[in-house]
């Protein structure tokens, strides 16, 4: 009996060594926004003050359009997770994208409010700080949610409105990432708080598109160094508690400009049921999706998918 207790403890001191060792080989602290500023808010990136934060921002193309497009991006990305779009805009459109409060270079908070109402606020102080009236509002994943709750409940701040594979409805996706699992866990989210494997962020990402082939190691760097802005991976946790899906679904009937569903068929984390609901429970809706891309088709296939936004926006 001893012996069988002593190689008992033996096994489980040899398990703490390795999972011990695992998490200090991979022991990531918060990096300071001045270091990653340095790679990630080259020109044309700007800060500015809105709500008590400064906020990473990229406000490109003539400033006299009279429509301006507000790209709006998702849970653990960046404004960068448009550049494809941006570039193909710029030209002839105002395009203006910003890192969300909890995200990319912009980070936390300050109060910790990730209420989905308190994110269409913030998306109305951007467009307040700079003297737009009302705007194009595209957003993809939980960017959608916030697209979709600020035309709900600041209607006349959007002029139309374009959902790419949005969030808000209740739902078990089928397939979520590793990372976002993780950051909902009670205990398992404070063991790991400054652990992040690079693989972690890979098979994520991998998750999410429809071709896992085309994550790229820059594309794995560029999420990696902005999950790990000081305070970011704190607030991924807060944000899951508090933007809950569902309070405002009542209400999309009452969204009345012209509306573009774009959807990756192959989204496992927002299957197309939910294409096909916000279509039918928006009247002025049109619905375009894509046979082969995932969760974040406008950087997983930006050509197609900003020809049908830019056909969506040039139909007047």
């Amino acid at each position: 009996m001893k012996a069988i207790l002593k190689y008992s403890l033996l096994i489980i001191a040899v398990c703490l060594l390795v999972v011990g060792g695992y998490l200090l080989y991979h022991y990531v602290p918060d990096q300071p926004l001045n270091g990653l500023a340095k790679r990630w808010a080259q020109a044309p990136s700007q800060f500015m003050d809105i709500n008590g934060m400064s906020v990473h921002i990229r406000d490109q193309g003539p400033k006299d359009d009279p429509e301006p497009i507000v790209l709006i991006h998702g849970t653990s990305a960046s404004l960068h997770t448009w550049d494809a779009w941006s570039a193909a805009l710029v030209d002839q459109r105002r395009v203006i994208r910003f890192d969300l409060p909890g995200f990319g270079l912009t980070g936390p908070e300050p109060n910790q409010n990730y209420a989905i109402e308190h994110y269409a606020k913030f998306v109305v102080a951007v467009l307040d700080k700079l003297n737009i009236r009302s705007g194009v509002l595209v957003g993809n994943s939980l960017g959608g949610y916030i697209a979709w709750a600020t035309s709900v409940l600041h209607p006349a701040r959007v002029s139309k409105l374009v959902l790419v594979d949005a969030s808000g409805y209740p739902y078990a996706a089928k397939s979520v990432p590793l990372a976002f699992q993780l950051a909902q866990m009670p205990i398992i989210k404070y063991v790991i708080k400054n652990v992040l494997p690079r693989s972690l962020v890979e098979n994520s990402l991998r998750n999410v598109y429809g071709n896992p082939e085309l994550v790229t190691p820059n594309l794995v760097g560029r999420y990696f160094d902005l999950a790990t802005r000081e305070g970011n991976r704190a607030a991924l946790s807060q944000r899951f508690k508090q933007t809950i899906p569902g309070p405002l679904i009542q209400r999309l009937g009452e969204i009345k400009v012209p509306t573009l569903i774009l959807w990756g068929e192959k989204d496992h984390l927002i299957p197309m049921v939910f294409a096909e609901q916000f279509h039918s429970d928006i009247e002025n809706s049109q619905l375009v999706t894509f046979q082969h891309l995932g969760h974040v088709p406008h950087e997983e296939g930006p050509d197609e998918t900003v020809a049908a936004f830019k056909a969506f926006i040039e139909d007047e």
